[in-house]
């Protein structure tokens, strides 16, 4: 084994609500080629009339392919590059609120260099009422998790909102550990709130942290994307 692989796998993940591609698409797939991620967590992504197909080239844009969501996860998308092997994907709806836009999230069993973990996405409700029952469904899923979870979401609020403790409890905040919890994140044309974020389970190390920020980025989509650098734990 190698120094490096000694202290963990390294793991580029993008999360990236990309506002059901209504903007500059071409900036859009700049961007997160730029950013060069193993894996990509999308909000809004393809999730009506030939989403199938919609969701491949979307992916292929970015040189990377689809590894689970899509309508079943009512827009919720987990891209991956080869460097990752998808072992099992599943997705859940959240329970619907009458008169209000259904929500969901998507996960993937994933694995990369002998290691695997847990990728999961979802995008809560724009309403204050919803976000909380929304963020516990999730937040059952991913604590029932067995391996190491990676989640990005869109949680419509910032860290001083109940659906967002709820989500972050036990996990790892990507931007606290990185010490950039100023870097806001929507909206790209006038940015002051962090309401994107990933979390990390705390044995997982957060080795850097970015909002991108970029021309492109504020060409591309109405949120900015997170990046984040990983390395995940290996056993033994």
């Amino acid at each position: 084994m190698s120094v490096a692989e000694a202290r963990g796998v390294p793991l580029r993940v993008l999360s990236y609500n990309i506002h059901s591609q209504r903007d500059d698409t071409a900036a859009l797939a700049a961007v997160v080629r730029a950013a060069a991620p193993d894996v990509v967590i999308v909000q809004e992504g393809p999730r009506r009339f030939r989403w199938r197909s919609k969701s491949a080239t979307l992916a292929a844009s970015f040189g990377l392919v689809v590894a689970a969501g899509g309508p079943p996860s009512l827009g919720n998308l987990l891209l991956a590059s080869l460097r990752v092997r998808v072992r099992g994907t599943r997705c859940q709806r959240y329970p619907l609120t009458p008169g209000r836009h259904l929500r969901g999230a998507a996960y993937a069993d994933c694995q990369v260099g002998g290691v695997r973990f847990l990728l999961a996405g979802s995008h809560l409700s724009t309403d204050p009422a919803e976000r909380p029952a929304q963020a516990a469904a999730f937040k059952r899923e991913l604590a029932a998790a067995t391996l190491p979870v990676i989640a990005g979401a869109d949680l419509n609020e910032g860290p001083d909102g109940p659906a967002w403790r709820t989500v972050a409890e036990g996990l790892t905040d990507a931007a606290l550990a990185a010490d950039r919890a100023d870097r806001h994140t929507y909206s790209c044309a006038d940015p002051r709130r962090r309401i994107d974020a990933l979390f990390v389970d705390p044995r997982i190390t957060v080795v850097d942290y970015d909002v991108v920020d970029t021309p492109q980025a504020r060409r591309a989509s109405d949120h900015f994307p997170v990046l984040v650098d990983l390395l995940l734990p290996v056993a033994g």
